[in-house]
């Protein structure tokens, strides 16, 4: 990665500099440089843009004008590394349509409209515990974790006992984001951060890992896929200290309008991510554990819905992406904005995905319920039956047990056997046993 110049010397004298040939005959051109986004309000490195500018500009000088309407707007943001430095961010476009896209959609008090409007339609607590899975399967996937999705869900599903490291990583991911939703009320500490870890890393590899003990040596850093160090984190001596600073830092209310720190919790969030992945205090596991704290932020500050946003599924898709977000921040003098917008671009997504998901169980289960009364099951039915025999139709889930629908239905595990067993009698299930347990699924010919 080609690093921006350094500006030392520069900035001040920026414009003495474009009164002198052979700059001052293209002043236009450079002034027209002077503003921290792009032609498409983008908010862009200078590995990106210095292939953007006109030929025959100075590269360097035009660096230092975008730098200086960006350092004009920065703010402070949080205390990272030793020495210590303050990262430095701006509130771009993209990182305000975020904020409001959450503010709308992802609040406890938006959550619990989405369940009033369901109504009865309890099948949508089967959509919401599958959405639950959705982060830890994908956060271990991202870590490289070489089980499929389908694997991974019919393991939590069915609370089976993982049988390689991989599942074990995937229920390591699960404990930990309940972890996360359990401890919201309580404040940020290195104790806290080191107990996130040993629940989502214990009984993979202990000895990889070392549940829940931070490094000791300086001999971890980050590597990209072809073996070269991008990152060195901070030394171990101080760490502890350091993540003090941190949650000293976090623990803080930055959430009063009228006060010149005032920060928003979502940027809040994405910068606690960034500092754990920044510091990396454990051997192995940081970026799961900064992805889980991040959760746990949303959490604390009234966020609830994102109990069941996956923002991991879409950095699985975008690995390179979100480790050049690291980068480009690191190289450019802690200046977070790059990795807040590229999480915040994940974040639009992930709420946008979850409030469609939303909507078509809202419209799925009112057409559900017309074909019930037409094809004549409605009244054969009780309600719990309906719930189940729609959510093996719509594809939500394809096999049921006891033990899973009495955990969506909130009911006994008698209760949840003769739903499933009534469903067979009314020859709409099929069951199989598989170990020492009954399995049942939609019978052919009934799916959608």
């Amino acid at each position: 990665m080609k690093k921006p110049p350094m500006l030392e010397g520069r900035t001040d004298p920026v414009f003495d500099l474009l009164g002198k040939s052979p700059h001052k005959e293209r002043l236009s051109e450079y002034l027209a440089l002077l503003r921290p986004l792009d032609d498409q309000w983008r908010y862009r490195p200078f590995n990106e843009l210095r292939y953007r500018w006109a030929p025959g500009l100075d590269s360097n000088l035009c660096w230092a004008l975008v730098k200086k309407a960006r350092v004009a707007q920065y703010s402070s943001l949080l205390p990272l590394g030793e020495p210590l430095r303050w990262g430095q961010f701006m509130l771009t476009p993209l990182a305000q349509k975020a904020i409001s896209a959450v503010d709308r959609q992802a609040t406890t008090a938006a959550l619990e409209f989405m369940t009033s409007q369901i109504g009865e339609h309890a099948h949508f607590s089967y959509l919401l515990n599958d959405l639950i899975e959705d982060e830890a399967i994908s956060s271990s996937q991202l870590e490289g974790a070489a089980t499929t999705t389908r694997v991974a869900k019919d393991m939590l599903k069915r609370k089976r006992l993982p049988r390689t490291p991989d599942e074990r990583m995937v229920i390591g991911n699960y404990k930990m984001m309940n972890f996360a939703w359990e401890k919201r009320h309580v404040p940020l500490s290195p104790e806290l951060i080191s107990a996130m870890h040993r629940i989502g890393v214990e009984g993979i590899d202990d000895t990889l890992y070392s549940p829940g003990c931070f490094r000791k040596n300086d001999d971890v850093v980050v590597q990209d896929g072809e073996g070269n160090t991008v990152h060195t984190p901070p030394p171990t001596a101080g760490l502890v200290s350091r993540l003090q600073v941190l949650s000293t830092w976090f623990n803080q209310s930055h959430h009063d309008p009228e006060q010149n720190d005032y920060l928003h919790p979502l940027i809040k969030g994405i910068a606690l991510h960034f500092a754990l992945g920044y510091e990396h205090p454990f051997r192995d596991g940081n970026g799961r554990v900064a992805r889980a704290l991040f959760y746990w932020s949303m959490f604390k500050n009234d966020f609830s819905a994102f109990r069941y946003i996956a923002i991991s599924i879409l950095l699985r898709n975008a690995p390179v992406k979100y480790g050049r977000s690291y980068l480009n921040t690191e190289v450019d003098d802690l200046d977070l904005t790059y990795f807040i917008d590229f999480q915040c671009e994940v974040i639009l997504r992930a709420v946008s995905g979850f409030s469609m998901a939303y909507r078509k169980s809202l419209a799925y289960a009112d057409s559900f319920d017309r074909w019930l009364v037409a094809s004549g099951f409605f009244h054969r039915l009780t309600e719990k039956q309906r719930v189940i025999f729609q959510v093996a139709k719509s594809g939500m889930a394809k096999e049921f047990t006891a033990v899973n629908v009495k955990q969506n239905l909130d009911c006994s595990y008698n209760t949840a056997s003769g739903i499933l067993n009534r469903l067979v009698e009314l020859e709409v299930f099929e069951k199989r046993k598989i170990g020492r347990e009954w399995v049942f699924f939609l019978r052919s010919g009934l799916a959608t």
